[in-house]
């Protein structure tokens, strides 16, 4: 589908792509709520009377569980809900540019790695946001997604 077919198939079903701002809000939200749940998962595991080197060192080694989650709670809530907690919260949600629902768990699960590749190089898959007519980021082109209002 081009670029002009599927805007055209979005003002036909008044469908309105979602403002950067609410995209961005939510993604603060969402990254607020995954540490978190980090921190309830992971606090009993550091010691009372470990250093604040300890505890970093101890912070350092868990990166993977972290970024675990981060794909866990991208793909489950994106396939299940077409939207994580913070996009529900700011009334967005992610739909598949097929069929205009939920994304598949596979495009789902791609989104998510794609959006922590997207982080780690200094936000560019975000940014490109800003440059693109459909407001896709990285994980929204990789994932066949895009991201609209709700209501």
């Amino acid at each position: 589908m081009t670029d002009e077919e599927i805007i055209e198939r979005f003002e036909r079903e008044n469908i309105t792509l979602a403002p950067i701002s609410k995209r961005a809000y939510a993604y603060f939200v969402d990254e607020i709520l995954v540490s978190l749940l980090f921190i309830l998962i992971y606090l009993d595991y550091i010691p009372e009377n470990a250093t604040m080197e300890d505890t970093i060192g101890m912070i350092n080694n868990m990166v993977t569980y972290v970024l675990m989650l981060k794909i866990v709670y991208q793909t489950f809530f994106v396939y299940m809900y077409g939207a994580t907690l913070g996009k529900i919260f700011f009334k967005i949600k992610v739909i598949s540019i097929y069929d205009m629902e939920n994304p598949s768990i596979f495009y789902s699960a791609s989104r998510a790695v794609v959006r922590l590749f997207s982080e780690s190089v200094f936000y560019l898959g975000f940014i490109w946001a800003f440059l693109n007519p459909k407001r896709e980021t990285w994980h929204d082109k990789f994932g066949k997604t895009l991201v609209v209002n709700a209501f």
